[in-house]
């Protein structure tokens, strides 16, 4: 016991029988497990109701494919964190309140994000309740300092106060919408979110004051891996702006909860690191709409995102998100060794990360081919 005890604390495991530890590996199980078993239901009900995107030019799905995944992978997490929040309380009254402010903003642009995945919103009242989240955000004490960011001058007085909540709010809502216009290829979002979510949980688990940012993205993680499970091509569900948003939102959220609230010079450097593929991304699509003369890149969507590009040489869904998760977790390896984590956690946790991925990936394909088998023996 004590030689686990000694491994565990070197891969920053304070005590892995402590109530911490197991708070947050039941958070993730639960998370995972109710979002797993949950989405079925949420599938057959979404068929029946006519909650699915029809085939269309930029899709992939050929059938109407049920698009209220983003319901159960909100359901899996915000459930996981109550069962968190009861197994370890987080005593610290602000903190209570920063926590309760991310999961409201995250409830908003997850209503939000369904009512336009079934009726249609406009562009400008979705980047309105993205605002309204991220300064619900600041309001609660949770913003980048400007002065943190590494290669600015340092500014005193307003203006530094300025720039900081123009900097938070351009963080929160560009994120969110860099994860939404990732979404475009089977199992991409969900394996990078869960990437993310992990890297950025054991980037936050090297500090004891980030208790309530790992409890978060425990339940974040399981909630991508337990959807993952019905999303990889090809797949059952989609998330949706819902899911897209969620887990856009709530990274970026957390991240000023934890990692960016770091008064060193990489304060800024982990989270962009980590979430450096969905940034790319949104960045190339956005100057280059802007390049053809479109004034709202944001309402006029193309096939130039990366996965469109990573598809056409590929040729194949399942090859093009692998490819991406893979640079996604070079992203997340390069962020850990920016942060100065040791080599042995870094390599436990791409360990861990790549064994749950491959393990999602099997059982839908197995899934998948009992489905044919099926399908043969009945037409026999």
């Amino acid at each position: 016991m004590d030689q686990l005890r000694t491994f565990a604390q070197t891969l920053g495991i304070a005590d892995i029988f402590g109530r911490g530890f197991l708070a947050v590996l039941l958070t993730f199980v639960t998370a995972a497990i109710i979002t797993w078993r949950f989405i079925p239901q949420v599938r057959d009900f979404a068929l029946r109701v006519g909650w699915a995107d029809a085939p269309n030019e930029r899709r992939l799905n050929t059938v109407p494919l049920p698009n209220a995944g983003g319901l159960a992978i909100f359901a899996g997490f915000v459930i996981s964190i109550v069962v968190g929040w009861a197994l370890r309380p987080i005593v610290i009254e602000q903190v209570n309140i920063q926590v309760l402010a991310i999961l409201l903003g995250a409830t908003l642009l997850v209503l939000v994000g369904f009512i336009d995945d079934q009726f249609g919103l406009t562009p400008i009242f979705r980047l309105g309740v993205q605002i309204l989240s991220a300064v619900l955000l600041l309001v609660n004490g949770l913003r980048i300092d400007f002065n943190s960011v590494p290669f600015l001058p340092t500014l005193g007085g307003e203006l530094a106060n300025v720039l900081s909540i123009a900097l938070t709010i351009i963080w929160v809502v560009g994120l969110t919408n860099a994860m939404n216009l990732l979404d475009g290829v089977d199992g991409v979002v969900g394996g990078v979110a869960f990437i993310a979510s992990v890297v950025l949980l054991v980037t936050a688990a090297q500090f004891f004051d980030r208790a309530a940012a790992v409890i978060l993205l425990a339940g974040l993680a399981g909630a991508a891996l337990g959807y993952l499970r019905h999303n990889f091509n090809p797949s059952r569900i989609i998330m949706g702006d819902a899911g897209s948003t969620l887990f856009g939102y709530t990274l970026a959220a957390v991240s000023l909860l934890g990692t960016l609230k770091i008064s060193v010079g990489a304060s800024l450097l982990v989270p962009l690191l980590v979430m450096a593929l969905p940034i790319l991304d949104t960045t190339q699509v956005v100057l280059g709409r802007f390049a053809r003369g479109i004034r709202n890149p944001l309402a006029h969507p193309d096939k130039t995102h990366l996965h469109h590009r990573v598809l056409a040489r590929t040729g194949n869904a399942r090859r093009t998100s692998v490819a991406l998760w893979l640079v996604a977790l070079l992203c997340g390896v390069l962020g850990m060794f920016a942060q100065g984590i040791s080599p042995i956690t870094i390599l436990f946790t791409t360990l861990f990360i790549g064994g749950s991925l491959w393990f999602v990936a099997a059982r839908r394909i197995r899934a998948q081919m009992a489905e044919v088998a099926r399908g043969r023996k009945e037409l026999n």
